[in-house]
């Protein structure tokens, strides 16, 4: 089982913002989300993982390859998928994944050739190799990008924030296609939507502020709460005294009322109901610690 060990990771940017503060966590191979608000660090680490960026103090390695030292041979281990990537529009989607292959050290045409099919043939998109990259759907520029983060057989691939803006429909199709990658590479999914990890993740962590706060399997965030979360509706000018006088975790709005998620030993009264915690409920709770 391969393994990324990230040891006292610190960055610190210009403007004097902490990105990254002190982390430290092991990833092995298979399915592992990073979950986090917008601005705790996410995509910094995911930068800095890629080599993309330079940590201030700290240490990655992939196996025994110690990777900010040796960044070249990394680098053709791994695949990566950004939150933005560039694709050439005025061309095909078949043209694409040529243009990456020779660039990506693929030489011989035949074998270009017959990768570029079966990478099509993954993502779903070979009925569509032939239209131009401009005139797809944000879900299939996203399959696009990760039939090209895949060109070179990565044991390392990482997908930021893929999910983002897509539809149900080809939210679940990317979730297929990210499940089918292969149980012997390590996909690290970095997400600030907590249903990507449900789904798709057997190990996890959660980032506030540029540090860890939960890392573990879902179930295991989800057990430590368990007897702990208790549910009420309530009205909205109700809201600001709940929160002075219990522990909200979170507050969300059904049929036009605020329904609460407290966090406590016992129900207050018998106007809450205990519920099942959710991996919503593990994300919202852990995020107020370093708040």
């Amino acid at each position: 089982m391969r393994k990324l060990v990230l040891k006292n990771l610190s960055k610190t940017y210009p403007n004097n913002v902490k990105a990254l503060d002190d982390v430290s966590i092991e990833i092995k191979s298979g399915m592992f989300g990073l979950l986090g608000p917008n601005g705790a660090g996410k995509s910094s680490l995911m930068r800095t993982i890629a080599t993309l960026q330079e940590a201030d103090s700290g240490s990655i390695f992939f196996d025994d390859l110690n990777i900010l030292d040796n960044t070249k041979e990394f680098r053709q281990n791994l695949g990566y998928l950004p939150q933005e990537f560039g694709v050439y529009p005025r061309i095909t989607a078949e043209q694409l994944l040529d243009h990456i292959a020779t660039l990506k050290g693929i030489s011989i045409k035949s074998e270009r050739k017959e990768l570029v099919e079966y990478l099509l043939q993954k993502v779903n998109l070979y009925d569509k190799r032939n239209k131009n990259v401009k005139g797809f759907s944000g879900g299939m520029k996203q399959r696009i990008g990760i039939a090209q983060s895949l060109i070179g057989n990565p044991k390392v691939l990482i997908v930021d924030e893929p999910t983002a803006g897509l539809d149900p429909g080809e939210r679940n199709r990317f979730y297929d296609l990210l499940s089918d990658v292969g149980e012997d590479v390590i996909v690290l999914l970095s997400t600030h939507i907590v249903d990507d990890v449900r789904e798709l993740c057997t190990q996890m962590a959660i980032m506030n502020f540029g540090q860890i706060v939960f890392s573990g399997a879902p179930d295991d965030g989800i057990n430590e709460l368990k007897g702990k979360v208790f549910e009420k509706q309530i009205a909205k000018s109700e809201l600001d005294s709940y929160k002075d006088n219990h522990k909200v975790i979170s507050n969300k709005l059904i049929a036009g009322k605020p329904v609460i998620h407290i966090l406590n030993d016992k129900a207050p009264d018998k106007s809450f109901k205990k519920i099942d915690p959710s991996l919503e409920d593990v994300f919202f709770t852990n995020i107020q610690k370093n708040n």
